[in-house]
């Protein structure tokens, strides 16, 4: 049962989200009767988080501004500091430095979450869908589920899958992401096209996905067209694969206002840029495996570079409903976020 939080019906989009695509945003999100509506925290809870990926701070960091203005005290739960760059303005701790807290959140249940969660075992649990996961159960799925007093998901599609990947048929609360809670203006600049990375090699702090060679085809195959390339990196690539382009200085979602179309491997990010108005084209590889819903807001696919040009020439955005499903309300999702955390540790004292 997946539940959609109250206020959406204040919510405004921008972009492709503006007219039908909003009304059918609303229509999906808000003005249902079954939903019972997040409280706001009147507390200052103490958050321990738990990542899929141990180090993955850049989940955490886009709550943290509404974290500050409640006075909510986050902390991300890390192995040791190895990974952590300087400067990085997520507080950290090791499990044996770490802060008392009132709650713990978990985005997955691979080992390091779910290692935290038994040695926090009398913490209330949530478990916060924060990037893609397979619909698959995780192997340690069953250790966290008759703890979690809260499932939350940024969107329909996203707590779909994030059900089956828990083994679990309880309510999940749909809040948004926080990355939509400022979206940008829509101004795309002739003939430039958004290259969004993934992940080239694995390492301590998670996977990669295949199809980099793909994207680099792909991108050498639009500027030789004429384009523009401007390259959003995931926080974890290497930055020296695409420094024969332009790095966009900002985030992805905010640098794919300025793009007249979108490429690259699918992830988290493709529904975010989708929201904004921007359209996507995926590049997929046979090993490449992601939920159907991420290739459900892409324009087209492709699996070999000749085919960059026309799909970008040819890129347009998906239906309303596939928009709304796949991104979920737009605005206060940080809010909403928090809030569902606070409850939890609310019961739990």
């Amino acid at each position: 049962m997946i539940e959609h939080g109250n206020g959406f019906n204040r919510v405004t989009r921008r972009g492709v989200l503006l007219g039908a695509v909003g009304a059918a945003a609303l229509a999906a999100t808000g003005g249902n009767a079954a939903a019972s509506p997040l409280r706001p925290s009147t507390g200052r809870p103490r958050v321990l988080v738990a990542t899929n990926e141990p180090w993955g701070t850049y989940h955490v960091s886009p709550l943290l501004a509404e974290a500050q203005r409640r006075g909510y005290q986050l902390t991300q739960l890390v192995p040791d500091r190895s990974q952590i760059k300087p400067g990085d303005p997520v507080p950290v701790a090791t499990p044996e430095e770490a802060p008392a807290g009132d709650v713990l959140v978990v985005n997955g249940a691979e080992d390091w979450p779910a290692d935290c969660a038994k040695r926090f075992s009398r913490l209330p649990l949530v478990a916060s869908s924060l990037a893609y996961l397979q619909p698959v159960e995780a192997p340690r799925a069953r250790e966290l589920r008759a703890r979690l007093r809260t499932i939350t998901s940024s969107s329909p599609a996203e707590g779909r899958s994030f059900a089956k990947y828990l083994g679990q048929h309880r309510r999940i609360q749909i809040v948004g992401s926080p990355q939509t809670d400022g979206l940008p203006e829509r101004s795309p600049q002739p003939d430039t096209v958004l290259v969004l990375t993934s992940v080239t090699y694995p390492d301590e702090t998670g996977g990669a996905a295949p199809g980099t060679q793909l994207l680099l085809d792909a991108a050498a195959r639009l500027q030789a067209a004429g384009k523009r390339i401007l390259v959003g990196l995931h926080p974890r690539e290497n930055p020296a694969l695409w420094d024969q382009y332009e790095i966009s200085p900002v985030p992805s979602v905010q640098a794919s206002a300025t793009a007249e179309a979108a490429v690259g491997i699918p992830g988290t990010v493709f529904p975010l840029v989708v929201a904004v108005g921007t359209p996507v084209v995926g590049c997929v590889d046979p090993a490449l495996e992601v939920p159907d819903y991420l290739l459900d807001v892409c324009s087209s696919t492709i699996d070999t570079a000749d085919a960059a040009v026309a799909a970008i020439q040819a890129a347009h955005l998906p239906d309303a409903h596939t928009i709304t499903d796949a991104v979920g309300p737009v605005g206060g999702s940080a809010a909403r976020l928090l809030d569902a955390w606070g409850q939890a540790a609310r019961r739990g004292n």
